[in-house]
């Protein structure tokens, strides 16, 4: 599943529901549950790819993802 026109705030938003925190701001989000680090970039549409490639890194499936934006 793709996930278009979704920019970096809701993706944050949607981490921050199960527990992610920001850890770092710049260019970059940095979040962290203690166990999984994320890096988002800050755009207003986040690459579809880009975001598939964070939702693996955080340990969520593409579903439970989707439950939370």
């Amino acid at each position: 599943m793709l996930f278009t026109d979704l920019s970096s705030e809701r993706i944050v938003n949607a981490f921050s529901k199960v527990g992610f925190r920001i850890i770092k701001q710049g260019k970059h989000i940095g979040m962290s549950d203690s166990k999984h680090h994320l890096t988002i970039p800050r755009h207003k549409r986040i690459n579809p790819y880009t975001l598939k490639s964070i939702i693996k890194d955080s340990g969520l499936s593409e579903e439970e993802f989707k439950d939370l934006i």
